[in-house]
Order: structure tokens, then C-alpha cells, then sequence
């Protein structure tokens, strides 16, 4: 089973929600960019959080048969990067999410709502 990219990013903002992230913010990338489908960008207040957020959305994930690629930054939890193929997450210590402001960088994405 294989999950499409519009339902991946609702289950990965459900599941950095469930973990009490901040400012929960989903771009969508199609036409812009051959990266990835979707950027998932939120923030914890501590390592420990970032972390926990961090292992909550590759739990539901790969509970959906989604294929995890890789997970880059996930022992200084200050910002991790989950690559779930079509859809990557960003999960930033706050600092670090003021610091590098990458929605500023591709601001020509359009921001996806969700209900």
C-alpha cells in the first residue's frame, strides 16, 4: 500500500499536532520545486520535544506504510529533517526556526489549510 503525498502531509501535521508542535505550517511544492511535493516546517520549545515530535510523525508514517528515507539532526534536536519521500519535515527548536526562517526562502509556495 502505498500513501499518497496529499494524505501523508495531513497524517504528519495530525501527528506533530498530537505532540503539541508550534506554528504547524505545510507548503505545497508541486511546480515549484523537484524536491519534494510538500514541506512540513514546526517547533518545539526544547530538544527533548523536537525529538518526540520527531518520533511521533515516523510512528504514524510508517504505520500507514509510508517509507521513512532518512532522519538528519534527530541527536541535538535543534533541527531535524524527516524525509518521508514526497513529503519532508522540518522540526525546528524555536531558536533555529527564527534563525533560519526557511518558509521565507520559498514563500512562493503555497500554504496548505487544513480543517
Amino acid at each position: 500500500m502505498t500513501i499518497q503525498s496529499d494524505e501523508l502531509v495531513q497524517l504528519v501535521v495530525a501527528a506533530a499536532d498530537d505532540k503539541k508542535a508550534h506554528q504547524i505550517v505545510a507548503l505545497d511544492l508541486k511546480g515549484i520545486s523537484l524536491i519534494a511535493d510538500y514541506f512540513v516546517i514546526c517547533h518545539g520549545n526544547s530538544d527533548t520535544q523536537v525529538q518526540s515530535i520527531t518520533t511521533e510523525i515516523r510512528k504514524q508514517a510508517e504505520l500507514k506504510g509510508a517509507r521513512v528515507r532518512g532522519i538528519e539532526g534527530m541527536d541535538s534536536g535543534r533541527w531535524v529533517l524527516i524525509d518521508i519521500g514526497d513529503v519532508i519535515v522540518h522540526v525546528f527548536h524555536r531558536d533555529e526556526r527564527e534563525y533560519y526562517n526557511i518558509e521565507r526562502l520559498w514563500s512562493d509556495a503555497k500554504v496548505v489549510e487544513f480543517a
